[in-house]
């Protein structure tokens, strides 16, 4: 209870731990949503491959003395594009395209950053995060990302609804199915750099995985997945830095740690889905038969 006080005590007074609340919570809520496509579409490694292949577009940015969001996004959408044309004009499958990509694009970020020894490009925040050193330029670059991806999201939920349940359906309804997937892909580039100075490129995939697959357990309703995922993506945002705030700990590994926590409950103890809870079913139904 003590350090429950003394936490908003400290939110109180230090404009920078308001500033990565806010900004922790945003990135829970698009990841948590974003994640809900990625996990039901199984695109789960092509979200770990873009938020991988950002590195050496935020470096180059640094080096020519342009914004990180900048470069990542490039970074990001020219990675899921290379994915879309191998994987289109070869006989490599989706996932070997993605493996050769992004793996590439990662060494060369690394290869990249070794040239920059010296200078004040924390490796460390970009590979992992670091919320509490959240500028409000930076607050206000993930509240604009926030709101341009969930603006898309409403204009094109039914498009993307229909393509991600039923691509042979959408196509047949006139539904540009590779156009909305690139869509997809763009939003997801988005997320990931919002999502970098909260939980670094390294732990941005488990932000986009872990609450979704939590709501999934939950519901068979996707609309009701979409809040839960986003309201359980704010909770470890929440959470996670309280957790750093009063032992001391990374903040991005700690939002991460929440949620797979959270994640681990619902597994074992969600009503329909829940491990523990299949098994007292099953002791029942037999008892009683």
């Amino acid at each position: 209870m003590q350090e429950i006080l003394s936490f908003i005590d400290q939110v109180s007074r230090y404009n920078y731990l308001q500033q990565a609340l806010i900004a922790a919570v945003l990135v829970g809520i698009i990841c948590g949503v974003i994640g809900c496509f990625i996990i039901l579409r199984g695109m789960a490694l092509m979200g770990d491959a873009i938020s991988h292949a950002v590195l050496p577009g935020v470096v180059i940015a640094y080096m020519v003395g342009a914004s990180f969001f900048v470069g990542a996004v490039i970074a990001g959408v020219l990675t899921a594009l290379g994915i879309g044309y191998v994987s289109q004009n070869s006989r490599i499958k989706d996932d070997s395209a993605i493996g050769i990509l992004f793996t590439a694009a990662f060494a060369l970020g690394v290869v990249l950053l070794t040239n920059l020894r010296g200078t004040s490009l924390d490796l460390w925040h970009i590979l992992f995060g670091n919320v509490l050193a959240v500028s409000r330029s930076d607050l206000w670059v993930t509240f604009g990302i926030g709101v341009f991806v969930l603006l898309m999201i409403f204009l094109f939920y039914r498009p993307l609804l229909m393509s991600t349940f039923d691509p042979t359906m959408a196509k047949a309804a006139g539904i540009p199915v590779q156009m909305i997937h690139y869509l997809l892909m763009l939003l997801l580039s988005l997320v990931t750099v919002a999502s970098l100075k909260t939980v670094g490129i390294i732990l941005v995939v488990a932000m986009l995985i872990t609450p979704g697959a939590t709501a999934y357990l939950l519901t068979d309703r996707f609309p009701v997945m979409l809040f839960l995922s986003a309201f359980f993506g704010s909770i470890s945002a929440v959470l996670g830095i309280f957790f750093s705030v009063v032992y001391d700990v990374a903040s991005g590994a700690s939002i991460v740690l929440v949620a797979s926590v959270i994640f681990g409950i619902v597994f074992f103890f969600s009503p329909k889905q829940g491990v523990v809870t299949r098994y007292f079913r099953s002791r029942v139904h037999r008892a009683t038969s």
